[in-house]
């Protein structure tokens, strides 16, 4: 298998929205609800809502590709946190915020997160950062076990909606 890492195009909204609806489930704590689940991708990962970032000179999606095929994708945020609470736990200035990192099941445990996130690393040392930060779900112990593994540390929390509920997450984060 042969996958690739480089900036989406928009023509790739579609397969990144999709993508995004059979991978953000799998990162939800175990007690979320399908209607909240269902409620935050519609909302914040619908084909129309990935034109958007895709459009937005604040944020970077990098697709993972196998053949023409999107696999995995990561979005980067550009700036510090906006967010005060946030500003004062993030430590390393200017930023960016790693805001997604997503990967189908068929290819967890191989090399497209770890391309992904080399890419993201890239990227943003590349754009001037001296850091990138996280949120991560409490819960998602495999998630926050990769990311360890890259050199991000919990520096923080923070709360997380989706749909109707609000979750708790790890703010993690490393300098570059």
């Amino acid at each position: 298998m042969t996958v690739t890492v480089g900036v989406a195009g928009l023509w790739e909204a579609e397969q990144l929205a999709d993508v995004a609806a059979v991978t953000f489930p799998l990162a939800c704590p175990p007690g979320s609800t399908r209607e909240s689940i269902d409620a935050f991708v519609a909302d914040v990962l619908s084909h129309e809502r990935f034109g958007d970032y895709l459009s937005d000179p604040g944020r970077t999606i990098l697709a993972a590709r196998e053949n023409d095929s999107v696999v995995g994708y990561a979005m980067l945020v550009h700036g510090d946190p906006a967010d005060p609470a946030l500003a004062a736990v993030v430590a390393h200035s200017p930023t960016m915020e790693l805001s997604k990192l997503y990967v189908l099941p068929g290819h967890h445990g191989g090399q497209v997160a770890r391309a992904l996130m080399t890419a993201a690393l890239e990227h943003a040392s590349a754009t001037g950062c001296a850091g990138v930060w996280l949120g991560v779900n409490q819960e998602n112990a495999r998630a926050q076990r990769f990311y360890a593994k890259n050199g991000f540390e919990i520096v923080g929390t923070k709360t997380f909606t989706v749909g109707t509920e609000v979750h708790d997450d790890y703010v993690m984060e490393r300098a570059l």
